[in-house]
């Protein structure tokens, strides 16, 4: 039962405790206060003496049980229609009385079913009314989600301003090393060396840009354009190591067409990284769902994922098998991917194959 409900059904059935005790009281004083036999049998006699006592009697138990009978009964109706009018009363006024209550309840709800986990917190309850218990609850909440609203905000801030601070020493180092490398006098060790640092400085700039482009796609997405996700698979559909397959049908969103192409570029990357080394390949479709949703997949071949791993490699820096070294990539694809389709409104859902490599379906709202 609900807290209204209950409430309801307690104070009703004080009530109606009450006025069964009240109603009982009520009985015994009017059958004690009223005439007794004796008094009334005293009152006839000295008005029409001894010899017509006995009808007397009679008329007066007769009436006496009749009036009793009578103030039961009323009273039981009377009783029954006033619990029924108080409980109605009741539930009205506890409804009004739990409204506040509705109030915080429904902005954490829509706070809690918001894509993103930092989405929707700079909503706040601002219950206005007396000081109440209920009041500052509301107050306390509405203090709550500032404090994760401005972390959340921190937390960004730092993410892209600590991108920024890094691009220019790599972008410096990447310089010295292309100068050095470029005499021909450079001894072979000297240009091994070159070029794995080169490698590496190029790892640790795709490293900060995921970095800076997940912490912008993780916010909603304020300005959109229309965008038919069909042209950016024909663009992005292109591998030289493995077969890509596009079978792009339109499929138009409203969004911000450089995170939506990141997106598919990502999935496709990631279908090309992760696959055999030989007869592989990866399909990409996209198509426009008849419940109003644009549907934006990716399948590939590739290792055999066990499907309990496949919700972690959603996870930033995640690797399959924890192959950080091995692998080229920096571990954010698929974060990424994550976050421009909540940004967007949508989710992302995958699915291990059978025969190895994943399926991944993108699910976005149709431009209208």
């Amino acid at each position: 039962m609900t807290v209204r409900a209950r409430l309801t059904l307690v104070y009703g059935g004080l009530f109606v405790l009450a006025g069964l005790v009240l109603l009982g009281a009520t009985y015994v004083l009017v059958g004690r206060d009223g005439m007794s036999a004796g008094s009334m049998q005293r009152a006839s006699e000295a008005v029409i003496g001894p010899d017509g006592q006995p009808a007397i009697n009679t008329i007066i138990k007769d009436t006496r049980a009749d009036t009793m009978h009578a103030l039961l009964t009323q009273g039981l109706i009377a009783l029954v229609v006033v619990s029924v009018a108080t409980i109605a009363l009741g539930w009205m006024i506890t409804g009004r009385m739990l409204q506040p209550l509705h109030e915080i309840t429904a902005t954490a709800r829509r706070i809690a079913e918001s894509p993103a986990a930092d989405r929707g917190l700079h909503e706040r309850i601002g219950l206005q009314g007396v000081d109440d218990e209920v009041k500052r609850l509301a107050d306390t909440f509405d203090l709550m989600l500032s404090r994760l609203d401005h972390s959340f905000d921190g937390q960004r801030r730092f993410i892209a301003n600590a991108s920024h601070e890094l691009r220019t020493p790599l972008t410096l180092n990447r310089t010295l090393l292309e100068v050095a490398l470029t005499p021909e006098t450079a001894s072979p060790e000297v240009r091994q060396l070159g070029t794995t640092l080169l490698a590496i400085n190029d790892r640790h700039t795709r490293l900060i840009d995921g970095l800076l482009l997940l912490a912008r796609s993780d916010r909603e997405v304020t300005e959109r354009s229309y965008v038919d996700l069909a042209d950016i698979v024909d663009h992005v559909a292109v591998s030289e190591t493995v077969k890509v397959v596009a079978e792009p049908f339109e499929a138009a969103v409203l969004g911000d067409p450089v995170l939506l192409e990141r997106l598919v570029q990502n999935l496709v990357e990631n279908g090309v990284r992760h696959n055999v080394a030989e007869h592989g390949w990866v399909r990409v479709t996209t198509l426009t769902r008849a419940d109003g949703w644009v549907e934006l997949r990716v399948s590939n071949s590739g290792p055999v994922i066990p499907r309990y791993d496949v919700p972690g490699l959603f996870e930033p820096f995640h690797r399959y098998r924890g192959e950080r070294l091995a692998a080229p990539g920096a571990g954010l694809g698929l974060s990424i991917v994550r976050a421009v389709a909540r940004a967007h409104g949508g989710e992302v859902r995958a699915d291990a194959r059978e025969e190895g490599g994943l399926d991944v379906a993108v699910l976005l709202p149709r431009a209208p």
